[in-house]
């Protein structure tokens, strides 16, 4: 038995699970989902980047309701964006599953008694 490959294992896991998850949490939980482990860090580092810049930016004053808006909508354009990256990473696995699948020569089934 073989080991799956990426494109196999990214196949296999539900598009729209992977995408709720990215979605909700906004931190690229649906990354874990799928086995995609880089995504995941840069995902984390980038989210993590955005909290250091806004506490930065306002580490003197009480922050704004604008500027607290601001800080949420970074957020949201982050899950949006891994949301729909990870949509496409899936159905891109399918597509490629299916054409290895497609060129892989299919073996032929014997009978009970060998050749049929």
């Amino acid at each position: 038995m073989d080991n799956p490959s990426k494109e196999q294992i990214l196949a296999a896991s539900s598009g729209w699970v992977a995408t709720t998850l990215n979605f909700l949490p906004g931190l690229g939980a649906g990354y874990l989902y799928q086995r995609r482990w880089v995504r995941y860090f840069v995902t984390g580092g980038i989210a993590t980047a955005w909290f250091v810049l806004g506490t930065i930016l306002n580490s003197e004053i009480e922050p704004k309701k604008s500027q607290q808006l601001i800080g949420v909508g970074g957020l949201f354009l982050i899950s949006i964006t891994t949301m729909i990256e990870a949509k496409i990473a899936h159905m891109k696995a399918i597509i490629a599953v299916k054409k290895q699948f497609l060129e892989k020569p299919q073996k032929k089934k014997g009978g009970l008694f060998g050749k049929s």
